[in-house]
């Protein structure tokens, strides 16, 4: 295990209580293992148990698309940690149509729900207590497609897009209390969850948007390459950094 320190050789996240939600596989577990190394103590959580969790967090089975499922995990997270001072809003996904007009009422609940609302209800649970303790980090996991909008995902992109913009709002909203609020983009990025939406795309023939090139950086993005954005965002390096928008794409989507 590789433990990650500061300059002066101590753990940078040495004391420091954190909460990932979606922390079992992919992108999730890579951060979960990132912060532990660090020195954090980590709460995760996925919606049903699993013994893929990171060894040295602990785990909370929650389903956060609901307002009563966030409330558990709050309440839970608070049990364990006494207090949250870093929070990752990870969890996500959807599975794509044929197009947009295809996409039913319900995916487009089920896409706010997880994407956008599950991150609003979270923070609105425990940012009162950082407000109190005058510091804490929030980062939030969207997607570096957003700009792409591409018709099979347009519920998925919408509700990361709508992220966001939340995100930059309450960065400006809770930086006089010294809480930092940021944004994570990544592009495609190998884990199961990943790959499997791929190959549903792929099914679908869904016409122009599927892009199976190689990002400019010439490979795929790994959970590590995701998680080290996550973790600089949450230590001291990033004392400085709110409201931004962080793009881990290896070039696959730019920016103007």
């Amino acid at each position: 295990m590789t433990t990650i320190e500061n300059g002066s050789g101590m753990r940078e996240l040495a004391g420091m209580r954190a909460l990932v939600t979606g922390g079992s596989r992919g992108i999730g577990a890579a951060v979960v293992r990132q912060l532990l190394d660090a020195g954090a103590e980590v709460v995760t959580t996925a919606r049903s148990a699993t013994s893929a969790v990171p060894q040295g967090a602990t785990f909370v089975e929650a389903d956060v698309r609901t307002r009563a499922g966030a409330q558990a995990l709050a309440t839970a997270a608070q049990e364990v940690l006494g207090g949250v001072d870093v929070l990752v809003h990870n969890v996500g996904g959807a599975r794509p149509f044929k197009g947009a007009l295809a996409i039913p009422d319900e995916e487009w609940q089920e896409a706010l729900d997880l994407n956008f609302l599950a991150s609003v209800r979270l923070d609105s649970l425990l940012a009162p207590g950082m407000r109190e303790r005058r510091s804490g980090v929030i980062v939030h996991v969207s997607s570096a497609a957003v700009p792409t909008v591409a018709p099979p995902f347009l519920h998925y992109v919408t509700a990361k897009a709508a992220l966001e913009a939340y995100s930059r709002g309450l960065a400006a909203e809770l930086a006089p209390f010294g809480i930092r609020v940021n944004t994570v983009s990544p592009g495609r990025t190998a884990t199961p969850g990943g790959e499997a939406t791929r190959e549903q795309w792929a099914r679908l023939d869904a016409g122009p948007g599927q892009d199976n090139t190689t990002p400019p950086l010439g490979r795929d993005g790994q959970p590590d390459d995701i998680a080290h954005a996550v973790l600089f965002l949450a230590s001291d390096r990033a004392s400085w950094l709110t409201g931004s928008n962080l793009v881990v794409d290896g070039g696959e989507f730019p920016r103007g």
